[in-house]
């Protein structure tokens, strides 16, 4: 299949249902080989089965492309290098790992048990780092041998990892976690050929129906905004040749809404130009306070 993708090589975590089967179906379209891994559980993390990643495979098949399943938990080390191992064994090569898996425990912080913060945590942030660490293992021994490669790591934040959001503080977290590790990823791995980008996608899904129940699609727009294949056209570009400059970017996309988050900066300081003393600082917080922008609101305040 030729695309803009065309020769690439891609793993697609959490790609069995969703924006994850959007992506791997949008990259296929494009013209990558794709590896589809999907644990196949349920919302909350639980049971498995085989069944979405071999479907997605078989749809990419039909149109024409080349895809392998695979069922590696992508938050069990070893079993995130056999996931690597897969793509290498059955298409030659890497291009492209999209960190996509996660799951939801939402709860109340004051309710929230430690099981629950720890799944998700492993799931969410352990999950981008143990692909991409076995991923970049095979980089960077290409790039010493003399073979350069044009590589690419894309996360998937969240607007409740930027703006944080009511009732998930371990998903909020997690997400936080990740666009700073897409940060420092950019900055550390250029010199082997690797980009590393992230989404903040809003999208129905799984994990989002019951928040966009009522949304229908915009009648102005003629189409879904809600639906998860909008999410994929950015994911197919940012894995193309042609995204080689773009790197350490956290994108927000909304149906057909695109926009770069522009994330922590660092604020108008106050130098006292000495230690300050306790007592005085009342004054000069309200200061700073009074002289920067508003926060962005938290998602259900």
């Amino acid at each position: 299949m030729s695309g803009i993708c065309a020769g690439r090589v891609a793993i697609v975590t959490g790609a069995g249902r969703g924006i994850g089967r959007e992506h791997a179906l949008e990259l296929a379209r494009q013209g990558a080989r794709v590896v589809v891994n999907d644990l196949g559980a349920t919302v909350a993390g639980v049971e498995q089965s085989s069944e979405p990643a071999e479907a997605v495979v078989a749809e990419i098949r039909a149109m024409g492309g080349e895809a392998v399943a695979d069922g590696a938990d992508v938050a069990d080390f070893e079993a995130a290098g056999r996931l690597v191992r897969r793509a290498l064994e059955s298409f030659g090569r890497l291009d492209v790992l999209v960190n996509n898996a996660g799951f939801l425990r939402d709860k109340m912080f004051a309710s929230t048990p430690e099981d629950a913060w720890d799944a998700v945590i492993r799931v969410h942030l352990k999950g981008h780092f143990a692909p991409a660490r076995h991923a970049v293992d095979h980089w960077r021994a290409e790039a010493k041998a003399g073979r350069m490669p044009d590589a690419r790591i894309i996360n998937t934040s969240s607007g409740s990892g930027l703006q944080g959001s009511i009732g998930q503080s371990a998903y909020a977290a997690a997400k936080a976690g990740i666009a700073s590790l897409t940060l420092v990823q950019a900055a550390e791995l250029g010199r082997y050929g690797i980009t590393a980008n992230a989404l903040a996608p809003i999208a129905r899904t799984r994990m989002t129906e019951e928040v966009f129940a009522d949304m229908m699609a915009r009648p102005e727009a003629g189409f879904d905004a809600m639906a998860p294949e909008n999410i994929a056209p950015i994911v197919a570009w940012l894995a193309s040749a042609e995204s080689a400059d773009v790197t350490g970017r956290v994108f927000e996309v909304e149906g057909g809404k695109l926009a770069i988050a522009q994330g922590w900066r660092h604020g108008e300081p106050f130098d006292r130009g000495a230690r300050f003393d306790p007592a005085e600082l009342g004054e000069v917080v309200r200061g700073l306070i009074a002289r920067s922008p508003a926060p962005e609101k938290v998602y259900g305040t």
